[in-house]
Order: structure tokens, then sequence, then C-alpha cells
């Protein structure tokens, strides 16, 4: 059992605010399964909160909280950046909270191209809804927006017409791949097409090793792990979902992660609203299970929330891969997805995608 004094400070967080969403996405049936407004954590719930370098409001969606800028005020009284992930419905209040909070981060989720959006998003008009709010929020001189798009079955083709889009209006483009997961209460996501989206991947990065900022190069080396996800292999950096990062669900429990399932195993590490100093929940004996068990998960997600603090900690393999292919790129040479997995003293059986833990 862990020390309590060992136990790694938490650098980011990720608050699902609610279940309620006014979209009906393919991917995702969070909006099947709302939560009830008078039981969703609160701003006075998130006091507890410790310094942060960085929290994600996520949903649901988040715009559908009419308290949403108290929320954002009291994150703001743990950490210096914000980010909200939204489907851009609410062009009103976005634009609302980004004049009250201008240094506010938005990241739209959009799926596609117009048709192939609003059919993947359930919703007609929502491709439009977002783009019309993005260019509103680059008028209104917001720094820290752009797109995010979660890869599927029938939209690969488009992720690379949107990344050409956000170069174009000078915007982030942030990728994901579907998953399976109590949080998006599927559990029957699979890309059947995996060449094709794999292939587009593989474009998507070299597109990316192309751009001067050095962020884009190592955006590539995290496409390069979605593509490794999507054909079964091991997470190139181990998972320490629980260590640097957390998330809280609506009701205020405290999770390592949002990709666990129930068919392999999901604990919390506590709840905010027994345990209201977040540091004692955090050292303590049930989140130190919890963080056992992230050791020794089989599942093999490759998500942003967990994927990003791996890549700060162990910095040297994604950077080594990034200046290699950034050469190579510049010689007009293709990259080399070597999608290395990285022993870093990790339990060997995390990531093996055994079907029982």
């Amino acid at each position: 059992m862990e020390n309590k004094h060992t136990v790694p400070v938490p650098t980011d967080a990720s608050i699902i605010l609610t279940y309620r969403c006014p979209m009906r996405c393919k991917m995702c049936n969070i909006w099947q399964n709302p939560t009830d407004r008078r039981e969703e954590i609160t701003a006075a719930d998130l006091r507890c909160l410790p310094d942060l370098k960085f929290i994600n409001l996520t949903g649901g969606e988040p715009f559908i909280r009419e308290d949403l800028a108290e929320i954002v005020e009291e994150c703001y009284r743990h950490t210096r950046r914000i980010v909200i992930s939204t489907s851009g419905w609410f062009e009103d209040r976005v634009i609302a909270l980004a004049r009250r909070f201008p240094d506010i981060g938005i990241r739209i989720s959009i799926e596609g191209l117009s048709g192939k959006n609003d059919e993947l998003r359930g919703h007609a008009g929502g491709f439009d809804k977002g783009l019309r709010t993005l260019l509103a929020l680059k008028q209104m001189g917001l720094k820290d927006i752009g797109f995010g798009c979660t890869v599927s079955n029938n939209n690969s083709a488009d992720m690379l017409s949107l990344y050409q889009l956000s170069r174009s209006l000078g915007m982030e483009f942030a990728t994901a791949a579907f998953h399976n997961s109590y949080y998006f209460h599927k559990d029957d996501n699979v890309i059947t097409n995996k060449e094709e989206v794999c292939r587009n991947f593989e474009q998507l990065i070299e597109w990316q090793l192309q751009e001067k900022h050095p962020k884009s190069w190592f955006r590539a080396w995290f496409n390069m792990g979605l593509i490794n996800y999507i054909e079964g292999g091991r997470r190139m950096l181990p998972c320490e979902a629980g260590s640097a990062n957390f998330f809280i669900d609506p009701w205020g429990e405290v999770y390592p992660c949002n990709g666990l399932e129930p068919k392999y195993w999901k604990k919390s590490m506590g709840n905010i609203h027994t345990t209201p100093d977040f540091m004692e929940l955090w050292r303590s004996p049930q989140a130190a299970e919890v963080r056992d068990c992230v050791a020794r998960c089989p599942k093999n997600c490759w998500m942003v929330g967990t994927a990003s603090p791996v890549m700060h900690k162990y910095m040297k393999y994604p950077m080594r891969w990034a200046v290699t292919n950034k050469l190579r790129s510049m010689r007009g040479l293709k990259p080399c997805l070597d999608k290395t997995w990285h022993d870093v003293g990790q339990n060997p059986s995390q990531g093996d995608l055994r079907e029982k833990f």
C-alpha cells in the first residue's frame, strides 16, 4: 500500500457538470441518461479543490447549467487555465460567458462537415451553430478556442477537412477516437474500417509535422497513439490516472478517469460531499486501492485526459520521436510510425486487454 506522504499532488481535473445534453450523438448515450439538476454538484461543492494547473469543464453540455458562470468563477480560484468542452448549441450563453471570462478556453465538438456532423450528433444545424460560435469568439479576440473531433467509423475523412478548416482560421484542433465507458454510457463503440481510419490519421500526422509549432508535433505523436489504440496495441506510455489527474462526476464521485467500464472494474476514490477535504480523499486508502487497480487495468484507452499527464512526465519519449520525425518531414520523408511501447517500470499486465480483471 502506498505511503500517503509519497502520493503525487494532482495537477489536472475534469469536472463532469451534468449528463443533461441537447445533442443525440451516435457514439455517446449521455443524453439518454440525464442527471437531475437538483443533484448536480454546485460551485460551493468545488471549494474543496486543490490548486491545479488545468481544469476541464465538461458534460453532457456544460452550458445547460444556468450557474456555469459561478462554477467558472470558483474554478479560477484553483487554476489559471480552464477549458470548457461544448457542442456550441447555446451560442448566446457561450458568447456571454466568454465576455465575462476572456481567458477561458472553449473547445467545440464538431464531428465532421455540415451533413456528417449533424448526422452523427443527431441535430440539424449543429455544425452551423458550432462554427458560428467559434467565429464569434475569434472576432471577440479569444485565443484558446478550437475544434474537438471524435473519430468513429464514418468521419475520418471529414476529420482531415476540419483540420484544414481549423488551420485556415488559426484555431486549435483536438482529436479523439471513440471509446466505451461508464461516462459515455456505451459498450458497443467499435471501429470496423480500421485501415481507412488509420490511413487518415497518418495523413493528419504528416500535416501536423509540417507545421512550425512544436505543439503540433506532439499532437502528431498523440495521434500515433490513437492509431495504436485503434489497432489494439498497448499504450505507448503507461496510464497513471488517479495520480496526476482525476474526474469528478455530477454527483461528486471522484474517479481516476472517464474510461472505466464496469465489465472490467469501476471504483470511486471517494465523494467530495462525504469527504470535503479533497487532499484527505486523495490520500485515503480507498484512493490507494483505485491507483492499484489503474496499475493493473487491462484497458488500453488513449484519451487526452490521461495521455497528456504522462506525456509531460515522460517527455523524452514523445520529444525524441517529434524531433526525429520533424527532421524527416523537412527532408520530404514520411514519418516513422513505430508506436513503441515504452517500459518505464509500469505493471506488465496493464493494458494487456485481458477479459478478466
